[in-house]
């Protein structure tokens, strides 16, 4: 669909407003490129639907000389070969999983934003038991929906990219991301019970991946942007549990997510520092509105839609989601990951750094990038459960 032709369609649903979500950089030619996919997305909710269709536009690239040239993604191909594991045999399901016992707690009230709700505080210990497990089945389903749009991005990328390493490293990836869909639509299903639809904000940036020509522009939304946040969200979701399978399950997804993070690094690096000027600009405003856009995934207004729309306005629970203090500490682990990996391929510039300033994300600059921690850093970072008072 042509520019022209969305702006038509969002007419009906206040175009300024639209343009609004997407231009927090002020880069007009980047709010063009997410325009479509914010109309679909935030305007006409198109993951309420039970199907989607995505356009695909990028080129498959074919060597036919196979020339193996990057020895650091050879390594990390090795590594995968020899990481792979089955969803099936690897993990005990027949663990039973009690939304309401309090010995093995699926997400303990202490480390919720749910208490800093009024509405919340009112209930009787069931109806906080309810709510818990609603607001961890819809972190799991968000977490499912974003690996089923990796699948398909890592499918993409693996055609488009250059390099004979990328492909064959790629081709690991498939099945990595295939496996975690089948782990958390087997955990939401089977032992929880309840699937919430995709989150505006995560449908919009699937398409946008989905749908740009670009191979580049793919690595950098789902390799370093949502692999990179999904990273931190899963070691601080395994830190906070007390269910033993979630626990494993998370373990083998976070040592796979490890090696997809580096991957975008390694493939992004050298790329950005030769880019032209006028592209990187591009690329540098582009990753600062996804990074919003990933920001505000994380306000769970399908949770509010359930449970508290007619108690609260939507602004209201944004400010109480957002001055909770997991949801700060939540949202420090994510960035404390991303916000390195940006720094390292170059899109962290002097330019750019008044916009992450703004929203606190600097102060991680300085923190290691995907190629300086191992697997096993970030397993052991998770393995302590955290304390509660």
């Amino acid at each position: 669909m042509h520019v022209k032709e969305l702006l038509n369609q969002a007419s009906a649903y206040n175009p300024s407003t639209v343009l609004q979500k997407v231009l927090r950089s002020g880069n007009v030619k980047v709010a063009l490129n997410l325009l479509g996919p914010a109309i679909r997305g935030l305007v006409l909710h198109g993951g309420r639907s039970s199907t989607s269709e995505m356009q695909a536009n990028h080129k498959a690239h074919f060597d036919w000389t196979y020339q193996r040239t990057q020895p650091e993604m050879a390594r990390l191909y090795e590594i995968a070969k020899t990481s792979q594991w089955n969803a099936t045999t690897d993990l005990d399901w027949s663990i039973d999983v009690d939304p309401f016992d309090p010995r093995r707690e699926l997400f303990p009230e202490q480390l919720s934003p749910l208490p800093s709700i009024p509405a919340y505080r009112k209930l009787d210990v069931r109806g906080q038991q309810v709510q818990r497990h609603a607001l961890l089945a819809w972190m799991l389903s968000q977490f499912l929906h974003g690996e089923q749009g990796a699948l398909f991005a890592a499918c993409q990328v693996t055609e488009a990219v250059h390099w004979v390493d990328g492909k064959l490293y790629g081709s690991t990836q498939v099945v990595d991301e295939g496996r975690h869909v089948e782990v958390f639509y087997r955990y939401l299903n089977d032992k929880l019970g309840k699937l919430y639809t995709v989150n505006d904000n995560l449908f919009t940036l699937i398409d946008a991946l989905m749908t740009d020509g670009r191979w580049d522009l793919k690595f950098l939304g789902m390799q370093i942007m949502v692999e990179g946040l999904a990273l931190a969200a899963f070691g601080t979701l395994r830190q906070t549990s007390r269910e033993p399978l979630l626990r494993e399950l998370l373990k083998y997804v976070i040592t796979d997510e490890a090696r997809h993070v580096h991957y975008g690094v390694l493939s992004l690096r050298d790329f950005y520092h030769q880019l032209p000027e006028p592209d990187r600009r591009e690329r540098e405003d582009w990753a600062f509105e996804v990074a919003v856009l990933m920001r505000n995934r994380f306000l769970a207004h399908e949770f509010y839609d359930e449970f508290y729309a007619h108690a609260m306005t939507r602004k209201q629970w944004d400010e109480l989601i957002l001055s909770s203090s997991y949801m700060q500490n939540f949202r420090k682990t994510m960035f404390r990951r991303l916000v390195p990996n940006l720094k390292r391929i170059g899109l962290l510039t002097d330019r750019v750094r008044p916009h992450y300033a703004a929203l606190g994300l600097l102060e991680w600059e300085n923190e290691r990038a995907a190629p300086d921690i191992t697997a096993g850093d970030l397993i052991r970072d998770s393995d302590t459960p955290v304390a509660l008072n």
